[in-house]
């Protein structure tokens, strides 16, 4: 039984469609897992293990499936609603210990200035509308500071996937 995001890929068929969007090529379980795979080591090169906390602040879409999908295989990812307000922002991203934001490349967000007032470090993620719906590549300030062996490479079960701000309502 699977009980990792990285063992549930790697039991799904290879060529089946994991993400599809109009207008679009499927990305299949095996790119999804090939994009997790590069994810993570990206993450790593960033500075970014398993349970550190990242935020994730990107528009509805097939990118954001990814995204969600390849960060919290290696590390918490924190999925925040790109409509808030910077003061939302800086108490959110404060309150998750964010280590990293991820924002979508050329779009606008309070958030960067969020995350520049807690000196949280950012990495843009870039996509082309050709290439399969979820394949993206993370860009960021390499790290000085090499993750921890302990700490690198792909989630375990006992690690924090996810971590989800609510407004308290039922």
């Amino acid at each position: 039984m699977a009980e990792t995001i990285i063992e549930l890929l790697a039991q799904a068929d290879g060529d089946a469609p994991a993400l599809l969007a109009p207008g679009r090529p499927a990305l299949s379980f095996g790119d999804l897992r090939r994009q997790t795979e590069a994810t993570v080591n990206q993450l790593n090169g960033l500075g970014v293990g398993r349970n550190a906390s990242v935020a994730i602040v990107l528009p509805n879409g097939p990118e954001m499936a990814s995204a969600f999908v390849c960060i919290a295989a290696g590390a918490t990812t924190a999925p925040l609603n790109p409509g808030y307000s910077r003061d939302e922002f800086e108490f959110y991203l404060a309150d998750l210990e964010a280590e990293l934001l991820v924002v979508q490349e050329g779009v606008e967000t309070p958030a960067l200035a969020a995350a520049q007032k807690h000196g949280i470090d950012v990495a843009v993620l870039s996509f082309s509308e050709t290439d399969p719906a979820g394949v993206f590549t993370l860009v960021g300030k390499p790290s000085a500071t090499p993750v921890a062996a302990d700490q690198g490479g792909f989630a375990e079960s006992g690690d924090i996937a996810l971590v989800l701000h609510t407004s308290g309502t039922t």
